[in-house]
């Protein structure tokens, strides 16, 4: 089994499915392989940047390997060398998007002429993979894979809208040149599209075998007809050594699969019901220890939803070396200062947190299960005991309107101090929400793959509107514009810790 991660995502620390997957196959004797084409494919990108006559090209080509090694040592608290070691390394892959009349960053990747919410533009992203960006690379490194490993299976983990089109390049390349090998797709954005009432199969012709959800036990079922819901340590030996965009290697480890509130009338995890799993205390304290010893890693990456108050606790009573981040639900734990405290202590270096909104009205509209006296409490505690917060809102939801977005700026505003950083989003409606049929859907947005429909707000409060306050009201506010400046560009929260 050879199972790769393809281009495009933030390459700044190897994807929790590499680790997951190869430990479970290994632990049933069944051999399994790993290649991050993600971190590899961004190298050859940066390898091949065309020159281009203006200044800014031309310092940022001549200064590679610098801002490269800028972005690979512990120095992210000079805040001026960073931001420009990030902004020359993107306008590398920009210029080379140009070319190719594609729109690249260090964060995304956008065909103008390809959707990869089309099913058949996907098709076409197969049948005429020469054409991707990443061919010349992937025509010599996937046989190269091959010869080394003999795979059976090969394993394609998509996760991301950004992946979608050179995934589907790859697995057209694989399909043509080497049919007899089984292709398996699965990750976060496949369990999507199979969980949509609007899914008929369009990738038969391409793909042997679909897997949604936690895939570990699936995919042995799939290649070994065997049984094992136990959870292995995870192993990245093969992935560890790749040279991300960080400080040292950055190491993703899943104490739950799905939320334990799940009941958010906004989030996919309730749209799509998402079983929630958790491993135990032991099993994760365990684990982090195996990792510690085994990769010596500078920070874990909990990639929980929101990682359990019982699963804190753990990691406060084990008091792992390596610091640590993840998404928290805004649970009462939170608003206890020796709880907090102990936290901090416990290696906790950041915090991202789903507050959504600032107005008491929303969040029980969303049934967020939260109310703002102890949104406060929390934010307060933690800014007491130092560990820094990533900050969620969410606009454009059907309760809201310009009144209530207005508070959710006052919140914050009256918060600013703790608040470290911030994240806006505007809300998109999940296909399979409850909610749709409570409003007006006018149509998908992109494609017969949408995960989202458009629909007319009940209280004009749309789109346009919330991108002027946004851009107008919200950023501009004098205390909340030095947040927002705060933001690491394209790597957002995953340098976030490295910031504060």
């Amino acid at each position: 089994m050879l199972i790769i991660y393809p281009p495009f995502s933030k390459a700044c620390e190897p994807a929790a499915a590499l680790g997951q997957l190869r430990a479970h196959l290994e632990a049933h004797q069944l051999y399994c392989n790993t290649c991050d084409l993600n971190i590899e494919g961004l190298q050859y990108l940066l390898d091949i940047a065309p020159f281009a006559p203006d200044n800014w090209s031309k310092r940022a080509i001549k200064n590679k390997n610098k801002n490269i090694d800028e972005l690979r040592t512990n120095n992210y608290h000079r805040k001026d060398q960073y931001l420009q070691a990030v902004l020359n390394i993107n306008r590398l892959v920009e210029i080379t998007g140009k070319k190719h009349n594609l729109r690249l960053n260090l964060s995304n990747y956008s065909d103008l002429n390809l959707s990869p919410q089309k099913s058949e533009d996907l098709l076409h992203a197969a049948e005429h993979y020469q054409n991707n960006i990443f061919y010349p690379f992937f025509r010599k490194r996937i046989p190269q894979l091959i010869e080394q490993y003999n795979p059976k299976f090969i394993g394609i983990s998509l996760n991301f809208l950004s992946q979608a089109l050179c995934a589907f390049a790859i697995i057209g390349f694989i399909r043509k040149t080497i049919p007899n090998i089984k292709i398996i797709l699965g990750g976060g954005l496949v369990t999507t599209w199979l969980k949509s009432p609007f899914w008929n199969s369009p990738f038969e012709s391409l793909v042997d075998h679909f897997i949604t959800g936690k895939g570990e036990n699936k995919l042995l079922k799939l290649v070994a007809d065997k049984d094992s819901e136990y959870s292995s340590t995870p192993d990245y030996s093969e992935v560890a050594d790749n040279q991300y965009l960080s400080p040292g290697l950055i190491l993703p480890y899943a104490t739950s699969m799905g939320c334990f509130w799940k009941k958010c009338s906004f989030c996919p995890e309730t749209s799509e019901d998402t079983p929630y799993t958790c491993l135990s205390p032991s099993k994760v304290i365990s684990d982090l220890r195996t990792l510690e010893h085994k990769h010596k890693p500078i920070l874990f990456h909990l990639v929980d939803s929101a990682l359990s108050p019982k699963n804190m606790r753990a990691i406060i009573d084990a008091q792992l070396k390596t610091p640590w981040y993840s998404f928290a639900r805004l649970c009462p734990e939170l608003a206890d200062l020796d709880f907090t405290t102990a936290l901090k202590k416990a290696g906790c270096k950041m915090l991202k947190l789903g507050i959504e909104s600032g107005s008491e009205k929303v969040l029980e509209q969303m049934n967020k299960g939260i109310d703002l006296q102890l949104v406060s409490k929390v934010l307060k505690n933690l800014q007491h005991t130092g560990i820094a917060t990533y900050i969620y809102l969410l606009f454009g939801t059907p309760s809201e309107n310009h009144r209530e977005a207005r508070k959710t700026l006052n919140f914050i505003a009256e918060h600013d101090t703790a608040v470290n950083f911030l994240n806006l989003s505007v809300f998109n409606l999940p296909i399979c929400s409850s909610s749709t049929s409570e409003l007006i859907i006018t149509d998908q947005y992109q494609g017969d793959l949408s995960v989202y429909a458009d629909f007319i707000h009940p209280q004009d409060w749309n789109r346009k509107k919330i991108r002027v306050f946004l851009e107008h009201e919200f950023k501009k506010h004098p205390s909340i514009s030095p947040i927002i400046k705060r933001n690491p560009p394209f790597f957002t929260s995953n340098h976030a810790p490295f910031l504060v």
